[in-house]
């Protein structure tokens, strides 16, 4: 939510200046950058971020080349802050209540803006109860209310013109006919649903001063704009600002700013611009440019960032940025167990013995694009060494970052550095296991109680959720998912594991293996064959106990193909020693 704060406060800070370039063009121009920094707030970078990522970059492949530098400055400022030292697992809770704190505070204020505007509303609504059909020409329904309120457009979707009872006899002909003229110009425009946005805008970020400073802009550039439309129309101006004024002595102001009347903003000023009957200038050609490129940066570079991170593509500075200050990587005689490299939070990052692919899976698919990615389905298929020499990784970074960002981006700059990984992504039927309910149904314990999901940046702590143990038997997992079990079952075995349970909720679930069965957790995975030309893939393992310690859980892991993210490396070489 900080992230988005200040990310709007800039995109509304960029638009007010961009006003003032605008301040001798019609103000509907200015109207419409108001608005864009309005609806800013209900649209976080990180959401355009994320539509990007699911659209795919080409049919079949997604080649890592470079990128715009543009889009590495929009993945920066999506990212949330990180903190420059872990928390102790002791200041979780004091976090807890200090965010159910704030919650509370903004929830009362929450609650007093949409009380005032119900009030204002029951008024409206007791209005149109009220009032009556008239028999005035026009292109919107137009009643008469008993009321003392001023003349104005009521309704989002279906609106309606209220106009206060006798206004006919208070106005001229003329006056009235400029009044009808500037009601009908909200009509069109759609005021009423905009300045409904604007008051969800208000409700929401209450307490964030700018909000409310835009919702003063967008009203006094919407009277404006209808001022303008209404003298373009040949409307005196003597007889337009007579008419607003003598409403101004008979009529209250409507309560709410979604109620588009004659008498908002600044009288005094739209008094004077009116009177110089002056049509604001037209936009030129280059200022039209200007919008178009800022409503397009607004829309297409955030969604571009997301399709570039979604297909591993990383430009050459996002790289330089990301590296290690130090890194070494060696050749390992023996596999020692371990699923996810060890650090010191925030500086180190220790791989133990493993394979490249191993390290590219990790990187590309479990904390790609800064995050925890639990159950990816991707692969790496590429040399056979790939998947059976042994390399340990040792690299410090030079100032503090997350776990995410170096296992995955970080890992990606060291990987492409020290081995040379060129790759493509595509998207291919692959084999797999898939976890599936037996015909018995489940047999699996539910958790009983809390816990907190893993901060991967914080040690460890038994209150974490989705714990796992590896014992002399086997394995157990602690509060955890089906996707958990799935990440986990994808570590150990010949082929990732899908989960086509549909099961959801939190299990504790043990896993009991024979000795046989548990070297699968002393080894190096290895792929069967799915598209490799320099050489044979290691043969599939055994995977008969953990058959049958699943369908003592009432789970079936069943062999199959499915379509996949394959990631095939183009080259990769050893490191040199």
């Amino acid at each position: 939510m900080i992230n988005h704060l200040w990310q709007s406060t800039i995109f509304a800070v960029a638009a007010g200046c961009l006003t003032l370039a605008f301040h001798k063009n019609r103000a509907q121009v200015r109207y419409g950058l108001w608005l864009s920094a309005s609806v800013k707030f209900l649209v976080p970078f990180a959401f355009l971020l994320s539509l990007g990522s699911r659209v795919e970059w080409a049919p079949v492949t997604q080649r890592m080349v470079a990128a715009p530098t543009a889009s590495f400055a929009l993945l920066e400022i999506s990212q949330p802050f990180a903190s420059t030292l872990p928390l102790p697992p002791s200041a979780k809770t004091g976090h807890a209540f200090t965010a159910l704190a704030i919650f509370a505070v903004w929830a009362c204020g929450f609650a007093v803006i949409a009380l005032l505007r119900f009030r204002g509303w029951l008024r409206i609504r007791d209005a149109v109860r009220s009032s009556t059909p008239l028999g005035i020409p026009a292109t919107i329904q137009t009643r008469s209310s008993p009321g003392l309120l001023e003349p104005g457009v009521v309704g989002l979707f279906r609106p309606i013109l209220l106009l206060p009872t006798g206004v006919e006899q208070r106005l001229t002909p003329q006056q009235l006919q400029a009044i009808l003229a500037h009601e009908l110009c909200h009509f069109r425009r759609r005021d009423n649903l905009t300045s409904a946005i604007h008051m969800l805008v208000e409700a929401i970020f209450w307490f964030h001063p700018l909000v409310w400073w835009i919702g003063a802009r967008l009203l006094e550039e919407r009277e404006r704009a209808c001022d303008e439309a209404v003298l373009s129309l040949g409307n005196e101006p003597h007889d337009y600002a007579e008419g607003i004024l003598n409403v101004c002595k008979s009529y209250l102001e409507s309560p709410l700013s979604c109620v588009s009347g004659v008498t908002g903003s600044d009288l005094r000023k739209r008094i004077q611009a009116i009177l110089t009957g002056r049509i604001a200038r037209n936009l030129n050609f280059a200022k039209k440019l200007v919008l178009a490129v800022w409503g397009l940066a607004a829309l297409v570079i955030p969604i571009a960032a997301g399709i570039i991170t979604a297909s591993g593509i990383r430009a050459p500075m996002q790289l330089a940025a990301l590296k290690f200050e130090t890194a070494s990587v060696k050749a390992c005689g023996a596999f020692r167990k371990g699923i996810f490299p060890m650090y010191s939070p925030g500086r180190l990052m220790h791989s133990q013995c493993t394979t490249v692919e191993r390290l590219i899976e990790q990187a590309y698919g479990l904390f790609a694009n800064d995050r925890w990615n639990p159950g990816t389905s991707l692969m790496v298929t590429g040399p056979a060494w790939t998947r059976s020499e042994l390399y340990e990784v040792d690299a410090r970074a030079a100032k503090p970052q997350s776990r995410a960002t170096m296992n995955g981006l970080m890992l990606q700059a060291l990987l492409e550095d020290k081995f040379k990984l060129k790759a493509h992504r595509e998207s291919s039927e692959v084999p797999v296991y898939v976890l599936t309910v037996a015909a018995s149904g489940p047999k699996l314990q539910a958790f009983q109680g809390s816990c907190i999901t893993r901060d991967f940046d914080n040690p460890p702590s038994a209150s974490d959720c989705g714990t796992a143990r590896v014992y002399a038997n086997g394995f157990e997992l602690k509060a955890a998912t089906i996707a958990d079990l799935c990440t986990g079952l994808s570590v150990f075995l010949d082929r990732h594991v899908v989960d086509e349970t549909r099961i959801t909720g939190k299990f504790n679930m043990q896993l009991d293996l024979s000795a046989e069965d548990h070297e699968l957790l002393n080894r190096p995975r290895a792929l069967p064959a799915v598209s490799d030309p320099t050489g044979p893939a290691s043969p599939p393992l055994n995977v008969s106990g953990v058959k049958t310690a699943l369908q003592k859980l009432g789970l079936n892991l069943v062999p199959t193909r499915r379509p996949s993210e394959l990631l095939v490396i183009d080259r990769v070489e050893r490191p040199i020693a």
